[in-house]
Order: structure tokens, then C-alpha cells, then sequence
């Protein structure tokens, strides 16, 4: 465990377990590294290094007021990538993390990097626009807006228990464990940083980024996702990538690297091996 502060006076913490090949971590809104506590593990016993950071105003890092973007997210990443001089790296992003994953790759280059992967990603855009008629309108997100300034310890449970595992589906059989756990970490996190994280996530187009990433990226994605919808997400990111590879999982929820985690590390494993 450690700390680091950024060129802009913050400090972000961070898990750094292992050795050999490093993995980087990035996780979702509006959670903490805690949440890859499963595939970290996985990957520490099969003899990888796995890194970790809480997110400016998530988990355990700094609770500012400002920053609350994907470029402070990507320089924050660069200064943790930077402090524990990393190379030959494999970023690893869950679904607001793969849009900080994509930012960095984009902004900070591939020098670091041998691979990438974007797991119920939000690249390339969430919102919906002219360009982008597939997408969400922005009242979904006003309306997530509105919740975390106003219920925030609500509204966080019943997504948990809800759309993002899926957990509102006819025979699911939710785990009141997990869902607890989402809670935790999200409440752990400021409500300034999840406010303007809405934003974050769901108004960045990463299209020039995804254009700009050489190296092999593995995009994985649920077709059941209820919070990143699967058609226009994750088949556009693997095909502006260079050189992406799609893996589609039919009725998987968002928050598959939990509820499916032998299937989601057993798949990452190999795409880490080839």
C-alpha cells in the first residue's frame, strides 16, 4: 500500500502487490480498487505484479473538490504508472476505468504499455448526440446527478441491487454480500468527486483516443448490460482500436468481472498469454 501525489497537490493511494509483468487496474464509478480485490488476487497467484489506485475522491485517495475529469484521471494514472516505474504494462479497465484507460493510452502514449483491456467500457461516448444516435439521452445522467446530491447511500444500493449485476433479471439470485461491498466503496468516495464523475464518464468522447491505441486491446462486454448498453460501446471501441479483438458474453451484466469472475480471469489470462 501506498501513496502518491500528483503535479497537482493530490494524493492518490494505491495497492501494489507482487512481482513480475505488471497489471494495472482501473475500476469503475463510483467505486475503489477494492472492487478488483478478485482478479487481483487471481493474478498475484499466477505470478503477475497487480497495481491498483483509488481514483481522485474514491476509496482512500484525497477527497478534492476539483479535477473530477479523464484528463486528471489519465495524469493521475501516468503518476502512479511514473512513481512505480512501470513498463511492459497491461491496463485493465472496468467501465468508467476503461474510459481512463483509453485517456491515458491516448494522451500519455504506449511507451509503458504492452496490451490493454476495456471491460464494460464506457469509450467511445455514452451521451446521446447527433454523432452519437445510439447513445443515452442526457437526462439519465442529469437523473444520476440528482440522486448523488440528494440520495446518494440510496441510490448507490439499488443500482447494486439492481442493473448492475443484474440482479433485477427474472431468476437472479442477488448476493446481499456484493451488493453491501458496492455500497461500501462507493460511499467510501466523496459525493463532489461522484457528482462531476457522471459527467466524466458519460460526456467524454474517446473516439480520437481508441483511434490513436496501437497495441492489442481485448474489449469484453456483457449484450445484458444495463448501465453501459452493449451495442454502442463495446463492438465501436474494438473496431477503432488498431488492433482490438471483441469478446461478447450473451447475458452477462455489467458488473461481470464479480458475478463472473472465473469466466472474465480465465479469458484474460489467456488474451495475457497469446
Amino acid at each position: 500500500m501506498g501513496t502518491v501525489t500528483t503535479t497537482d497537490g493530490v494524493e492518490i493511494y494505491y495497492k501494489d502487490w507482487g512481482s513480475g509483468q505488471p497489471l494495472v487496474f482501473s475500476h469503475g464509478w463510483p467505486l475503489s480498487a477494492d472492487d478488483w480485490d478478485t482478479q487481483m488476487m487471481f493474478f498475484l497467484l499466477h505470478g503477475y505484479r497487480v497495481i491498483a489506485a483509488d481514483r481522485r475522491g474514491h476509496g482512500r485517495s484525497e477527497q478534492v473538490s476539483d479535477g473530477h475529469d479523464m484528463d486528471h484521471y489519465a495524469d493521475d494514472l501516468l503518476a502512479v504508472v511514473e512513481h512505480l516505474d512501470l513498463h511492459d504494462a497491461v491496463h485493465i479497465g472496468h467501465s468508467t476505468g476503461g474510459g481512463e484507460v483509453t485517456r491515458y493510452l491516448g494522451r500519455h502514449g504506449e511507451s509503458r504499455v504492452a496490451k490493454a483491456v476495456l471491460i464494460s467500457s464506457v469509450p467511445p461516448l455514452m451521451v446521446k448526440t447527433a454523432a452519437n444516435p445510439g447513445g443515452l439521452d442526457k437526462s439519465v445522467f442529469d437523473g444520476f446527478q440528482e440522486q448523488v446530491a440528494t440520495n446518494r447511500a440510496g441510490f448507490y444500493r439499488d443500482l447494486a441491487a439492481g442493473p448492475f449485476y443484474g440482479y433485477n433479471r427474472p431468476g437472479a439470485k442477488p448476493s446481499e454480500a456484493i451488493i453491501d461491498n458496492w455500497v461500501r466503496q462507493s460511499m467510501m468516495g466523496g459525493a463532489k468527486a461522484s457528482y462531476d464523475g457522471v459527467v466524466a464518464f458519460s460526456q467524454t468522447d474517446f473516439t480520437e483516443d481508441l483511434k490513436k491505441i496501437s497495441v492489442p486491446v481485448l474489449v469484453m462486454h456483457g449484450d445484458d448490460d444495463q448501465i453501459v448498453p452493449y451495442a454502442d460501446s463495446g463492438p465501436l471501441s474494438a473496431k477503432l482500436v488498431q488492433h482490438g479483438t471483441l469478446k461478447t458474453y450473451h447475458g452477462f451484466p455489467h458488473g461481470m468481472p464479480t458475478t463472473e469472475a472465473p469466466t472474465i480471469n480465465a479469458d484474460l489470462l489467456t488474451f495475457l498469454k497469446s
